[in-house]
């Protein structure tokens, strides 16, 4: 039997009661013996599991349940955490008041913002499929096992993962905040190699049910014999395809450096300088992207529905980031916020990139002369301020000419700077879910790779 239906795993009522007892307890404390001006809860609950499995069997098996309670309190600008990973009232207790002792010899924090009042939630359920969250080892075996079967009849070595979780994430405070959500995620890895020949893929859903686990074990073990015997090409600018798994590794690093704070510091690429050089605020509200780029925050999409809160307590409600290539809004902390006569966003995430009705092969056909990338690995700054980076594809490079697939190519090293990448694309295909993001296939032109690499 499994967190989800043990008594361990909350419910979100008993999460919720927790924080209230341990809230209560401040408010004894504070009114009898003076003590701290105010305390923020947060409660967290997981069950984890994750199978893995190399050259065609089963190789791991683990399996995780946690619990954890932190209590932030506050004397004035001075704060200070402690936690408990157990679930009686006398554990939350001396938790409290480690947090309290903490806080007194604290420092006072410049950056100091008050406790967060109330804040109105979604109405909204994330999702939380049972089915996902009562899999048992037996089940995640007999998926592996199929896996395994597929590759074996192909004769490739096959490798990954089989993963799922379920969480439930509790908030408040002594202002009155609570919040309390439960979500499922699921999540399967496959890597086929032959010979010189490797492919890799990965597919993320809230259900184990919506995995296209056998689809996607066939695709990936297509694509690795297809991968075999592959030929050198000179390095330089191309027109690069990129499937949403391999723009999904490169897509999040634009989003994540759109801070408001570094980019009013003159820190970012989003900001905007005087002829002397000294930063005069930012870019927001230039056309700095091709039009076809457009990205929200969106955590009620269909293929996440994730958390409508984020751990601070700010709502995670649908934000609009980019619109028309033109970036919409920066991520603001609450302090920041408080400096610029701002509302504060929270964070910039779950990611969903708008696509279209085409799919890679579409790109693919209307694409004279170029590279299929399915995979972008070990992506890594080269000069933060202009967001330029390097990294290596991996796993089922390929050359396109006239439109189709000509043959596969050794993997090679790129130095892009990412926003001139977003100015570049031109077409996008469907979106699907990668991790916690939804990103379509992209086609970019000049795209540039500096040199050949080894990796496979």
């Amino acid at each position: 039997m499994t967190l989800a239906n043990l008594d361990t795993f909350l419910t979100q009522s008993q999460a919720l009661s927790l924080i209230d007892f341990a809230i209560s307890l401040w408010e004894r404390s504070a009114i009898a013996e003076s003590q701290a001006d105010g305390v923020f809860i947060s409660l967290s609950a997981k069950e984890t599991a994750l199978s893995r499995f190399s050259e065609n069997q089963i190789s791991q098996n683990v399996r995780k349940n946690t619990f954890s309670l932190t209590v932030t309190s506050y004397f004035g600008k001075s704060s200070a955490s402690a936690s408990t990973t157990e679930l009686d009232r006398e554990a939350i207790a001396q938790t409290l008041r480690r947090a309290e002792d903490l806080a007194r010899i604290a420092p006072a924090d410049p950056e100091w913002v008050e406790l967060l009042p109330p804040q109105t939630y979604s109405d909204r359920i994330p999702a939380f499929d049972e089915t996902t969250a009562n899999l048992s080892p037996l089940k995640q075996g007999e998926i592996i096992q199929q896996v395994c079967s597929l590759s074996r009849e192909a004769g490739v070595n096959g490798s990954g993962t089989l993963s799922f979780k379920a969480s439930l994430d509790a908030i408040g405070n002594s202002a009155g905040l609570r919040g309390c959500d439960r979500t499922t995620e699921a999540d399967f890895s496959f890597t086929a190699r032959i010979d010189d020949g490797s492919s890799w893929n990965c597919c993320t859903a809230w259900s184990i049910e919506q995995l296209p686990i056998v689809e996607l074990t066939e695709q990936v073990i297509q694509r690795a014999i297809a991968s075999r015997n592959p030929q050198a090409i000179e390095p330089g600018d191309y027109t690069v395809v990129f499937e949403s798994a391999a723009f999904a590794s490169l897509l999040p690093w634009v989003i994540w450096n759109l801070d408001a704070r570094a980019a009013d510091e003159g820190r970012s690429f989003m900001s905007r300088r005087d002829d002397s050089g000294k930063p005069v605020g930012n870019k927001v509200g230039e056309q700095l992207f091709n039009p076809i780029v457009e990205v929200q925050r969106d955590p009620a999409h269909p293929l996440l529905q994730s958390d409508r809160f984020f751990g601070n307590g700010l709502s995670n409600q649908p934000l609009e980031i980019i619109n028309n290539g033109i970036t919409q809004t920066l991520s603001y902390s609450r302090y920041w916020a408080k400096e610029k006569h701002q509302e504060p966003t929270g964070g910039m995430y779950p990611i969903v990139m708008t696509g279209s009705d085409q799919s890679i092969a579409d790109l693919i056909a209307s694409t004279d002369r170029g590279i299929l990338v399915s995979r972008a690995w070990y992506v890594r700054y080269v000069n933060p301020l202009t967001l330029e980076v390097t990294g290596m594809t991996r796993d089922g490079t390929f050359l396109i000419e006239n439109g189709k697939i000509s043959h596969p190519i050794k993997n090679l090293r790129f130095n892009q700077c990412l926003p001139e990448m977003l100015q570049n694309v031109v077409a996008v295909s469907e979106a699907k879910r990668c991790g916690g993001s939804v990103i379509p296939g992209c086609k970019v032109e000049n795209f540039h790779f500096s040199s050949i690499t080894d990796s496979i």
